[in-house]
């Protein structure tokens, strides 16, 4: 199983400059508005420094320490008003962000060729969609803009320390060495310590995953031990992945504290000497030294939202990483000339030297009932899985109509051949919502046609609001049969040419499956129809019947003509027959 791509840093930051340059207007008025706020921010301490001065050259007076005391106020109120207007503005301009971040993100996922989902697993895409986006949110709208406004608050806060005093300022400089080096160690393995965070987080999601959907299969197979084993692995990993973050913010956090200490008591011993050999006044040192303490608050916030920052950059590569998986399929291209679904000398292989299939040849003519018969792993869902074009043969062609299959656009092969498998899903929304998804514009009538088809139209007017009764995992819960019944419907409304059906109707019992496939194929007249088939009177009421074997086609005719042969296929029968007399007619 391989993983889905991670993007690289350049690609990541190509991404977050183009959603940076749709938003730019936004962002520069908020960031102008936090540096007017950072601008009121800076003047307490230069009042108080200037107070400082007339307190000791005996020039303060009730005048002055009135007009000081309005301007405090009124660049607090100022500060005030415009962190708020600031903030606001940051806040929904983050929400934008990440919208657009999310959207594109979905399309990206929607866009997944279904393979490349398979191959990578649901834990790897379930983790992305969920803890990935989870952090991309508190990066976008809380780590990025408050980032941005500490490193606009401190670059400011530098600059009126050096108009107060150029001299004065150096001393804060001693700190950056100290925070330089710690800095750059620190980003140099943070980078791949949360990217290994966040797989191992994918893998545990992953194992814990596919144990709970396919419990009844480990407790069949006796698989729980093992399970345990991978799942306490995996918990291995992902505490050894924490632990090692949390080592290099245990070094790292008290060496910028430790930093920014220094930087307080070098500013304040060399302001005071300067101060005290008359370089300069009481008032500049203190305003100086006050300001130092107060470029503490930014520094910090840049040094702590930093480590959140390399979080979202990990998260944001993995989320970057979906949309560079393409589908190699074109966008257009040249209609089939007819339905003919030919094989012709197609092997397949899930991996190198692990053939699925070997050789395989067979004709599909239109309007013909094939049914595809064998033991489990002959190759029948694989052969069917090609011939709905989710994935190319390893060599040899499929053609329909004589276009390559996975050569035609995916919206042009759905109109002309579909796949409907047991597995079925039951979205949000009503009964005709999840119905009108294979046929938007479907009137109410056709919906009930479908149902009809599917056997499901007594059943649907007994829900309590009949069309518009809602499903999914808050509405009205459905039954497996059910849900495979709307599947079904949907199969119906869509109205291909050629249906493969792999055991659709498994999850149902076997006088209902007969029931509902005589039903079909009313419905179906003159259609292609592929029945992957476990139940033989599938194949009994089929023009031909292909028997697989080990990857192989090794019988091919009708039901008459294959029991006459006393090969596999009238082995399957007999043991069919034997195992459910009153199933075949």
């Amino acid at each position: 199983m391989s993983a889905l791509p991670i993007a690289s840093f350049p690609e990541v930051r190509a991404f977050a400059r183009t959603l940076i340059r749709r938003h730019r207007g936004s962002l520069a008025i908020m960031l102008s508005l936090y540096a007017v706020a950072a601008v009121a921010a800076l003047v307490p301490a230069y009042v108080i420094g200037i107070l400082i001065n007339d307190a000791t050259t005996h020039a303060l007076s009730d005048a002055r320490i009135t007009a000081a005391l309005e301007v405090l106020a009124s660049s607090s109120l100022a500060y005030g008003a415009l962190t708020f207007f600031a903030r606001r503005r940051s806040y929904i301009l983050g929400e934008r962000v990440f919208a657009d971040l999310r959207d594109s993100f979905l399309q990206s996922v929607l866009n997944l060729p279904l393979l490349e989902v398979e191959r990578a697993g649901t834990g790897d895409l379930l983790s992305r969609t969920t803890s990935d986006v989870e952090a991309m949110s508190r990066t976008v709208r809380f780590a990025m803009p408050e980032w941005l406004v500490a490193i606009v608050q401190t670059l400011l806060t530098f600059a009126a320390m050096a108009l107060v005093s150029p001299l004065a300022s150096l001393a804060c400089l001693v700190s950056m060495p100290f925070l330089f080096f710690a800095t750059r160690h620190y980003l140099r393995y943070a980078t791949p310590g949360y990217r290994r965070e966040r797989i191992s987080y994918a893998s545990l999601a992953g194992t814990v995953s596919e144990t709970a959907e396919g419990a009844r299969t480990v407790d069949a197979l006796q698989l729980a031990d093992r399970q345990n084993r991978r799942i306490e692995a995996n918990l291995r990993e992902n505490f050894y992945a924490e632990m090692y973050t949390l080592l290099m913010r245990m070094i790292w956090f008290p060496i910028t504290e430790g930093a920014f200490a220094l930087a307080v008591a070098a500013t304040l011993g060399w302001s005071g000497l300067l101060a005290l050999h008359h370089v300069i006044t009481i008032g500049a040192a203190t305003t100086v030294t006050l300001y130092v303490v107060q470029i503490n608050d930014p520094l910090d916030r840049i040094v702590s939202w930093l480590d959140e920052l390399q979080m979202g950059q990990s998260s944001l590569a993995r989320l970057v990483g979906v949309s560079a998986v393409r589908d190699t399929r074109p966008l257009s291209g040249p209609e089939p000339s007819d339905e003919e679904l030919r094989v012709e000398h197609v092997h397949y292989a899930y991996g190198e030297g692990r053939d699925v299939l070997h050789d395989v040849s067979l004709v599909i003519r239109p309007g013909e009932r094939l049914a595809i018969v064998g033991p489990s792993g002959a190759g029948k869902s694989t052969l069917g899985r090609l011939l709905a074009g989710m994935d190319a043969p390893t060599s040899g062609s499929l053609t329909l109509g004589g276009v390559a299959v996975s050569d035609m656009p995916l919206a042009s092969l759905r109109r002309h051949v579909l796949l409907v498998t047991q597995e079925h899903h039951i979205f949000l929304g009503t009964v005709r919502d999840n119905l009108a998804l294979a046929h938007p514009e479907a009137t109410d009538p056709a919906i009930e046609e479908a149902l009809d088809a599917v056997d499901a139209l007594d059943w649907v007017r007994l829900l309590p609001r009949g069309l518009d009764t809602e499903l999914g995992t808050t509405g009205h819960p459905l039954s497996p049969a059910h849900a495979q019944q709307i599947a079904l419907a949907r199969l119906v409304l869509a109205d291909p040419h050629t249906l493969i059906l792999d055991e659709a109707t498994a999850l149902l019992d076997p006088r209902a499956a007969r029931h509902l496939e005589r039903s079909l194929s009313a419905v179906l007249e003159g259609r292609t129809v592929i029945a992957i088939a476990h139940r033989l009177h599938t194949a009994h009421d089929a023009d031909r019947v292909c028997v697989m074997r080990d990857g192989r086609i090794v019988e091919l005719g009708s039901h008459d003509e294959l029991l006459a042969l006393h090969g596999d296929y009238a082995a399957l029968w007999r043991s069919w027959r034997h195992e459910t007399p009153s199933s075949a007619s």
